[in-house]
């Protein structure tokens, strides 16, 4: 084959940057229908699981492949719920961080640590595979609240055995018993988040996973992945845009000024979707019940006029990220935890892919197309000019 039929072949092999459209895998464990703005958890809508179901039935039919029934359901939450603490080695790290260290950092080495005193340490059966993503699930949301009640120099709480994640959360970070509404929509959003197909922390969980390292490395890199502003955190920016805008009145000339000078909205705008995110609506409807319920409504009509200029002047919907963080400003959650709750909730998205790739494993490598210079002789460094 000729040079220039070589180059011809690669460049009809290069995808779109980014990746965009490429399959990457076989996976039965979520569906985007992005033209009709649908989301699938195993053949179930995650907008309809988010209104009926609870966390951790999500969390079973992500890692079992179906919905269970009662007893083995309750059998399930008797283990998995019913042993929720860090281990103390876990919490000694903890007191060591620095306080300006961000929640996403803490979480990231905190995870990281726990495979050290994993009872299943260098075990790689199913079993003992299954096992560790249930504990890193019951554990991470106890690392962001006590670790937070750390930095505002309070003691961490012990979590209630035999309560849901949701309202284990928010009982460890504020000390008190939560609202039942409340933790109704905190367990709603974790559902939404749970899984959305190969996104950038999901992908980097399965190519690690790929190279059968341990389950508590695979998390951390995933941890590492949505700690990226072009990943997770975009619900603080809406945060940030509705505190910049301050005024429901103010927030038609301030986003029409930004849309003549082609910034990004935040909150707006989905790879996927060509219409509005599934996730965005029921958040919506949570958020205005919610805001409602709190008398703290000003970010939410700050952000319901934000949306109305949106789409007069733009075909761009909001996502998930534009209504989670009203949301979770009317629980009283601050802004710093708001991607922290994004990945105690994907944690079983991330955990299910690991456990799919394993089943059925290659490793991940991909090729590059090389567009650097030709084969170059070396000159001696005393001959150059």
């Amino acid at each position: 084959m000729t040079d220039n039929k070589k180059s011809e072949s690669s460049e009809k092999q290069v995808s779109e940057a980014g990746l965009a459209d490429v399959v990457a895998c076989n996976s039965g464990i979520s569906l985007i229908d992005g033209q009709a703005g649908q989301l699938l958890y195993r053949g179930y809508d995650a907008v309809e699981l988010a209104r009926h179901s609870t966390f951790e039935e999500v969390a079973y039919l992500l890692w079992y492949g179906r919905l269970p029934g009662l007893s083995e359901f309750e059998a399930f939450l008797d283990g998995f719920t019913g042993s929720m603490r860090l281990p103390v080695e876990t919490v000694m790290i903890m007191r060591m961080f620095p306080h300006v260290a961000t929640p996403m950092e803490i979480l990231r080495t905190a995870v990281s640590s726990m495979g050290h005193w994993d009872p299943d340490s260098g075990v790689t059966r199913l079993d003992a595979l299954m096992r560790k993503a249930q504990r890193i699930t019951e554990r991470m949301p106890l690392i962001i609240s006590s670790y937070q009640r750390l930095r505002n120099g309070m003691e961490p709480i012990e979590p209630r055995s035999n309560s849901g994640i949701a309202m284990n959360f928010l009982y460890t970070l504020t000390g008190k018993e939560p609202d039942p509404v409340m933790v109704r929509a905190m367990d709603s959003a974790l559902i939404l988040h749970a899984d959305h197909e190969l996104n950038a922390s999901t992908f980097t969980a399965r190519v690690v996973a790929a190279t059968l390292t341990d389950i508590y490395s695979c998390i951390t890199s995933a941890i590492a992945a949505l700690k990226g502003p072009l990943h997770g955190g975009a619900n603080a920016e809406v945060m940030n845009m509705l505190d910049a805008i301050g005024d429901p009145a103010r927030a038609d000339s301030w986003v029409k000024q930004r849309l003549s000078e082609k910034k990004k909205i935040p909150g707006f705008g989905h790879r996927v979707y060509r219409c509005e995110d599934p996730r965005a609506t029921a958040l919506r409807e949570t958020a205005r019940k919610i805001t409602t319920m709190t008398g703290n409504t000003h970010y939410f009509e700050i952000a319901e006029e934000v949306e109305k200029t949106m789409l007069a002047n733009t075909k761009v919907f909001p996502n998930v990220d534009f209504f989670s963080g009203t949301l979770y400003n009317a629980m009283g959650i601050p802004s710093e935890l708001f991607t922290p709750i994004f990945a105690i909730s994907r944690v079983v998205g991330w955990t299910a892919h690991i456990l799919e790739q394993l089943k059925n494993n290659r490793l991940i490598r991909p090729t590059a197309n090389y567009v650097g210079p030709s084969l170059t002789p070396y000159v001696d460094i005393s001959a150059r000019s």
